[in-house]
């Protein structure tokens, strides 16, 4: 990183809620496992995001290496932990947004880039200066400091987070944070305020807006319909919701709560709390959802 403007978020880096204060630049690491060189793990067209990102084309999907949060039950356990990545410089990430408009993708989709925030700033810059037209998405997992989300403030069209926990005991115990919830309903302001209501084109697919993801966890959906009811209660329908069935126990390590598919009954009881306190712009999982099949090959395509 050699721009001046940004490299001093980066030698005593609070890029995250983390705030680990290391410098990157030196080659220091903090929690999301990332010094100051760029890494990503695929850079591709990818099909299994919610309808309105995906479209017909596929989603502009570029995979960043490393994670602020670490979720023990992490479908992208890889990557998150820094274990696939190649280095690329900013010119290149640059290249990979014009060369993914290029095979038709419907958007760029930014998947947990939060500690490569600096980067990813100057290479939409350019990009978009060469002529990039696409929506971006920031697709991240909500643990985010306000203050650097405003750095992505006018280039960001689409912000799809999770909103994973509620209860601070949980979140400590999966994603060593117990300040998630604080964070995420921060974070879900500034979002709102940067992208606005929700904009479709004349095939629906999403042009601006908040697209909030929830994964319901087994022996979880008291806390699921916690974050449904905070949810709807301060966006109403001025968000999207992607209320998702789809956890998959990938480890043999996981507590004993995780270490099965979610029930069917787990996920109607959640679904059906959320029709009963009047949510209707939601997408739905199917039965079936949780599948392997479903997470991409981190091989570098595109990179």
């Amino acid at each position: 990183m050699n721009n001046d403007k940004y490299s001093s978020l980066l030698s005593s880096c609070i890029l995250c809620p983390r705030r680990c204060s290391i410098d990157r630049i030196s080659g220091e690491r903090g929690y999301c496992g990332q010094n100051a060189c760029l890494k990503l793990a695929r850079a591709a067209l990818h099909f299994w995001e919610e309808p309105c990102i995906s479209g017909k084309n596929g989603s502009g999907a570029v995979f960043f290496s490393g994670c602020n949060m670490r979720c023990v039950f992490c479908q992208n356990y890889d990557i998150a932990r820094g274990r696939v990545s190649k280095e690329i410089s900013i010119e290149r990430l640059s290249d990979i947004f014009m060369e993914l408009e290029e095979k038709g993708a419907e958007n760029i989709n930014l998947i947990t880039g939060t500690h490569f925030i600096p980067h990813i700033v100057i290479a939409l810059e350019n990009a978009k200066s060469r002529g990039l037209k696409l929506p971006v998405v920031w697709n991240s997992g909500g643990y985010e400091e306000v203050f650097a989300l405003k750095l992505l403030d006018g280039l960001i069209d689409i912000y799809m987070p999770d909103v994973k926990y509620y209860s601070g005991d949980i979140s400590r115990k999966y994603s060593s944070c117990k300040d998630y919830f604080e964070r995420a309903a921060l974070s879900l302001e500034e979002m709102y305020r940067q992208a606005g209501k929700l904009k479709y084109d004349g095939r629906e697919m999403m042009l601006k807006g908040v697209l909030i993801r929830h994964l319901v966890l087994p022996e979880h959906t008291a806390d699921s319909k916690h974050i449904l009811r905070y949810i709807y209660e301060k966006y109403k329908d001025d968000v999207k919701l992607s209320i998702m069935r789809q956890y998959t126990p990938l480890r043999e390590d996981l507590p004993d709560e995780l270490s099965r598919p979610l029930d069917e009954d787990e996920y109607e009881r959640v679904i059906d709390f959320a029709y009963k306190i009047g949510i209707k712009n939601a997408y739905i999982q199917e039965a079936g959802a949780a599948k392997e099949s479903f997470i991409p090959k981190f091989d570098f395509e595109g990179v």
